[in-house]
């Protein structure tokens, strides 16, 4: 067949908040958040495949091991919902990995980095398939049609969902080491480019206490402020950068930190390795905060880390 002229979908997006309460496990399906880089995939049957990032950008050329995917519509046209990502040795999605393919434009250096670091298409949801929309078809119905495609591969497949049982999916996402639960009414229909209560997405976090080192000026009307805190972990090589800390920081909680970073500034760095952070001011590593984040980059980094709160009882005097 020719190919079809596709309508172009935004992608469906979830809300932030806490899993549907026990009672109501029934009504919902949970999937597993997948820590990768949304695309809406727009299959026309002419064996051409075209990936669109949620921001609008082609990333086709990116990914060349996914242009195969096309193939698998030579006699029907389909637009699907799903993510890419990168998998660690245990079959876990790795941002920082992931984060080397994204955007590389230049076909030969997208070519060889798909042989280093291979993504995977992960597809969890189809809008569109032939002449027909089914952006208003309920959730268990288009995932009820998304299965019947049979669309395993190499690099890309349909990931399962569980009806019910709510923390069940938290317990293994959690013990599993992905980011968390997508909760999806199993009655929703799909709203291109809204942001749905019908969805709703929890993170796994971790809270830990971390040590102050440093801090970096906030820009316009943070100027003067600390935008963010330098932070590390106390180790048996001395104090370990990482990274930095700014969302969570409450304007009343940046004054009450400058008032204590002045009085504990210093000239040199306190962390026993260096720190890309042009411009910082450093101090004396006495001040504990809790921090959450979501899990540690390859360069040992916090990854989405969010201030909690300052932890005054834990304070180092000395």
């Amino acid at each position: 067949m020719g190919p079809t002229t596709l309508p172009v979908i935004q992608p469906m997006l979830a809300t932030p908040g806490p899993l549907p309460a026990e009672g109501e496990d029934a009504a919902w399906a949970f999937e597993v958040k997948w820590d990768g880089v949304r695309c809406v995939v727009s299959a026309p049957g002419d064996g051409t495949v075209r990936l669109v990032t949620r921001a609008g950008n082609d990333a086709t050329m990116t990914y060349p091991e996914l242009r195969v995917f096309g193939e698998r519509f030579r006699r029907r046209a389909a637009v699907l919902d799903g993510e890419v990502v990168v998998l660690d040795a245990q079959g876990r999605p790795d941002f920082g990995l992931l984060q080397r393919r994204m955007g590389v434009m230049n076909p030969r250096r997208a070519a060889g980095l798909a042989m280093e670091y291979p993504v995977h298409l992960m597809l969890f949801d189809i809008m569109h398939l032939d002449d027909e929309s089914l952006i208003h078809l309920p959730y268990r119905d288009r995932r009820s049609v998304l299965a019947g495609l049979r669309l395993g591969g190499t690099h890309w497949s349909v990931p399962s969902y569980m009806e019910g049982h709510g923390r069940q999916a938290w317990n293994a996402t959690l013990s599993s080491g992905f980011e968390g639960v997508l909760a999806k009414r199993l009655t929703s229909r799909y709203t291109p480019g809204a942001r749905s209560p019908e969805w709703r997405k929890t993170k796994h976090v971790t809270t830990i206490d971390v040590v102050i080192g440093g801090w970096a000026e906030g820009r316009g009307a943070l100027a003067g402020l600390p935008g963010a805190v330098l932070v590390g972990l106390q180790e048996s090589g001395g104090l370990r950068y990482a990274g930095s800390v700014g969302s969570g920081l409450s304007d009343r909680e940046r004054r009450e930190l400058a008032r204590y970073l002045h009085v504990l500034a210093r000239a040199d760095s306190p962390f026993a390795g260096p720190v890309d952070a042009p411009g910082a001011h450093w101090v004396e590593p006495r001040l504990i905060a809790e921090i959450t984040f979501s899990n540690w980059t390859p360069a040992g980094h916090l990854r989405h880390p969010t201030w909690h709160r300052l932890r005054p009882d834990l304070t180092r005097l000395g």
